[in-house]
């Protein structure tokens, strides 16, 4: 992110590791059921499970859901600025959404009961554009520091410039 004239970053981060175990499981459901499809695929075409193909598969599998997770979390960045609230998405294909921040609105928390048990939750804020702009900071470690640093954005904002300026 570039950032502009005056402007600093007050709070960057990326959801915490926490925020992906539910795409890690889900991730190693479909390694026990490719395991389970390579085993039966096997023992048709040999009338013997064949364990090395089958565990080949099994880490094979288990290795692209480990990297495709870690991915997701670390090429996403969440960023809060004195200026503007900015998402960056995406390694391959980029996804950016950005807002002043002095449209903000209002910063919404929400922690479901498994979010609450591993510490972690999503921040929404409203923005003056409406329904479609809305932004959220999904699977944060802090969820209260996302909060405390946009109020923080927003005094900065609203602050009268130094007189040397």
């Amino acid at each position: 992110m570039d950032l502009e004239a005056g402007e600093h970053i007050i709070f960057q981060g990326h959801p915490s590791w926490r925020s992906i175990l539910g795409f890690y499981l889900k991730g190693l459901a479909l390694v026990v059921v490719a395991a389970a499809g390579a085993g039966v695929v096997t023992r048709v075409a040999n009338d013997e499970v064949d364990t090395g193909l089958v565990t080949l598969v099994a880490i094979a599998l288990l290795v692209v859901v480990l990297i495709a997770g870690y991915v997701k979390r670390m090429f996403t960045t969440y960023t809060i600025t004195n200026h503007r609230l900015h998402i960056r998405r995406g390694i391959i294909a980029r996804a950016v959404q950005q807002t002043l921040i002095n449209r903000v609105q209002n910063v919404n928390t929400h922690q479901s009961v498994l979010q609450r048990m591993l510490q972690i939750g999503n921040v929404n804020f409203d923005t003056a554009a409406g329904d479609d702009y809305d932004f959220e900071f999904a699977g944060v470690a802090d969820p209260g520091e996302v909060v405390d640093s946009v109020h923080k954005a927003q005094r900065e904002a609203d602050a009268p410039a130094p007189a040397g300026r």
